[in-house]
C-alpha cells in the first residue's frame, strides 16, 4: 500500500498512467501540479485533483481500485491509516465474521464493523459519480497518489530523492506550505518544523548556483529565507491599508470600534513614522524610513501585545526589481482561482492561478495581487459589519452567522477560500469583542448565498479560536448527518470537508439537526 521504491512506483508510473492526485487544498494542489509538470517536462499531467482530509475519504479508492491506491505520506505524519485489508473485505468473509461475533456476543469487532462500513456508503456514491464524469479506458489505468496534507513538499522531496528537483520547485513547495499556514489547515509548530526543512533546502540549492555565470543574470531568480512582517501584501500596498486590512493587526486593535482606531492611531505615533509616509505606497517611501522599518515596527508592537508581529518565511526575487513574499504569492493565487470579477469559468481561474506561479508571467501575478487587495478589504469590512450589527449568534453548541442577500461583496463569499478567510477572522474578531469567556471554546459555523438563481446557499464550519494544537475539523461528518433530513440534494464534494452546499429552504432545517447532533 505504501510506496517504497519512488522511482518504480512513483516516476516510472507517473510517466506511462494517469493519476488521480487526492489533495488537501487548492493552491496547495496548484504548487503539486506545476512541480509535476516540470518533473516530467511536459506541459499537461493527466491528472485528476479529489478532494481529501484523511484516510476516511480513501474509503472508495480502497473500494473501487483495490491495489492501485498507493500512499505517499512522511514516516513522521499520523494519519492512523489503516491497512489495506482492514478496509477491503470481501462479502463472504464479512458474512463469515458477522455470524462468529453474534454467537460470542462480542460487540468491539461489529462497531469496528459498522465504522467501516459507513466509511464505504458514505464514499461509493461521490466515487460513482467521478466515474461517470471520466473517461472509462482512463480509469482502467487510474492510479491514486494520496500525498497527504502538504502535497507540494511531498511531491518536491520526492523530486529531490530522484536528484531532479529544481529552484523552481523549491519555491512551489514553500507556496504551497505557506498556503497551508495562510489558512490555518497547520499548527504554527508544524509549520516552523516543515520552514526548517525547506531552509536546508533553500541553502543546497544557493550554494550550487553560487558559481553559476547566470548568477546575475537579469533572469535569475534567489530564493531568501526571511524574518519579515506578519502583514498582509504590504510591500505592495501602503502600510497603513495592510496594518487595517491584516487579520492579525486588525484584531488586536480591534479597528471594528472608535477605540481601535484611537489605539492605532497611538501605535503610528509611537512608531514615530509620518502619516504622510504611512499612507503612501510602500515604494514611494523614503529610503531613511524604510531603513529600519522592520526593527521599529516590531519594538513598538511588542508594547501593544502583539510579540508575534514577526514570522518566519521566505522571498523570492525575480531579476533586479521584482520581490514577493510566499504569502504575497499566496494571496494573489487565491484571489485568481476564485475571481468573480469576470463571467469566467472555474477552468479559466484555475488555469490563470497556475499560470502566475510561473516566473515568466508577472503581470499575472501583480494582476492576482491586486485582485487580492480587494478581498482584504472586502472581508474587513464584512467583520466591522458582523461585529457591530450582532450577526454572530450563539446556537448553544456553536456560534453562527448568516450573511444576508444584498450584503456588499457576498458574491465574493460564495467561494470557499474567501469564505474560509472570512469565517477564521470573523472568529477571532468577536472573541476578542465579547466578554463572554464561553465564546472561546464554541466552533464558529457561517452560511452565505451561493448561487441566487438556484437559490443555493454554501455553509462552513471552523473549530474554536482556543484550539491552537490541533487543526483537525470535524465538522465534515457532522454536516453530512445534518444533512441527511433535507429534502434536496446536497453538495459535499470540496477540497475542505467542513463545506457544503444546500437550498436556502433547507438552511433551517439543516441548522436545527446540526444544533441536535451537536448538543
Amino acid at each position: 500500500m505504501f510506496i517504497t521504491d519512488i522511482r518504480k512506483e512513483f516516476y516510472d508510473v507517473v510517466v506511462n498512467q494517469r493519476v488521480a492526485l487526492l489533495v488537501s487544498s487548492d493552491i496547495d494542489a496548484l504548487c503539486a501540479c506545476k512541480i509535476l509538470q516540470a518533473l516530467f517536462h511536459c506541459d499537461q499531467v493527466q491528472y485528476t485533483l479529489v478532494p481529501v482530509t484523511g484516510w476516511q475519504d480513501l474509503g472508495t479508492a480502497f473500494l473501487e481500485h483495490k491495489e492501485q491506491v498507493k500512499l505517499m505520506i512522511k514516516q513522521d505524519d499520523d494519519l492512523g491509516v489503516p491497512s489495506y485489508d482492514d478496509i477491503f473485505r470481501d462479502e463472504e468473509e464479512e458474512g463469515g465474521d458477522d455470524s462468529g461475533n453474534e454467537s460470542d456476543g462480542g460487540s468491539e469487532p461489529s462497531g469496528k464493523r459498522r465504522r467501516y462500513d459507513e466509511v464505504y456508503y458514505a464514499r461509493q456514491r461521490a466515487m460513482r459519480e467521478w466515474e461517470a464524469r471520466s473517461d472509462p479506458k482512463l480509469l482502467n489505468m487510474c492510479v491514486y497518489m494520496y500525498v497527504c496534507v502538504q502535497a507540494a513538499m511531498v511531491i518536491f522531496e520526492l523530486a529531490w530523492v530522484l536528484t531532479k528537483d529544481t529552484k523552481d520547485m523549491l519555491w512551489w513547495a514553500i507556496i504551497g506550505l505557506t498556503d497551508q499556514w495562510v489558512h490555518d489547515k497547520i499548527t504554527h509548530m508544524k509549520y516552523v518544523t516543515d520552514i526548517a526543512t525547506l531552509q536546508r533546502h533553500v541553502s543546497r540549492h544557493n550554494h550550487r548556483n553560487e558559481d553559476e555565470d547566470n548568477s546575475l543574470s537579469i533572469d535569475c531568480m534567489r530564493i531568501s529565507f526571511e524574518y519579515d512582517l506578519r502583514l498582509a501584501l504590504y510591500q505592495h500596498w501602503s502600510l497603513f491599508e495592510s496594518i487595517c486590512n491584516s487579520s492579525y493587526t486588525s484584531c488586536n486593535f480591534k479597528l471594528w470600534s472608535m477605540h481601535g482606531q484611537k489605539k492605532l492611531q497611538e501605535f503610528l505615533a509611537d512608531m514615530g513614522l509620518p502619516l504622510k509616509q504611512v499612507k503612501q505606497k510602500f515604494n514611494s517611501m523614503d529610503m531613511s524610513v524604510k531603513e529600519n522599518l522592520r526593527e521599529v515596527i516590531e519594538e513598538s508592537s511588542n508594547k501593544y501585545g502583539m510579540k508575534d508581529i514577526r514570522i518566519q518565511t521566505f522571498g523570492v526575487h525575480f531579476g533586479f526589481k521584482n520581490h514577493f513574499l510566499a504569502s504575497d504569492v499566496v494571496h494573489a493565487t487565491a484571489a485568481l482561482l476564485e475571481s468573480t470579477e469576470k463571467d469566467d469559468s472555474p477552468g479559466d481561474n484555475f488555469i490563470k492561478a497556475l499560470d502566475c506561479l510561473s516566473r515568466s508571467n508577472l503581470e499575472r501575478l501583480h494582476g492576482g495581487i491586486d485582485l487580492a487587495k480587494k478581498k482584504l478589504m472586502a472581508i474587513q469590512q464584512t467583520v466591522a459589519s458582523c461585529i457591530c450589527t450582532n450577526l454572530i449568534l450563539s446556537q448553544g453548541p456553536f456560534l453562527y452567522c448568516y450573511l444576508l442577500e444584498g450584503t456588499p461583496d457576498v458574491k465574493l463569499f460564495s467561494k470557499p477560500m474567501a469564505l474560509t478567510l472570512l469565517c477564521q477572522y470573523l472568529l477571532k474578531a468577536f472573541v476578542r469583542s465579547t466578554r463572554n469567556k464561553r465564546c472561546k471554546l464554541l466552533p464558529l459555523i457561517i452560511a452565505a448565498p451561493m448561487d441566487v438563481e438556484k437559490r443555493t446557499v454554501i455553509v462552513l464550519g471552523i473549530p474554536p479560536e482556543s484550539e491552537t494544537s490541533d487543526k483537525k475539523n470535524f465538522f465534515g461528518r457532522a454536516f453530512e448527518k445534518a444533512a441527511e433530513g433535507t429534502s434536496s440534494r446536497t453538495l459535499h464534494d470540496h477540497f475542505d470537508t467542513s463545506i457544503i452546499e444546500l437550498k436556502m429552504e433547507d438552511r433551517t432545517k439543516f441548522l436545527d439537526a446540526l444544533i441536535t447532533l451537536l448538543s
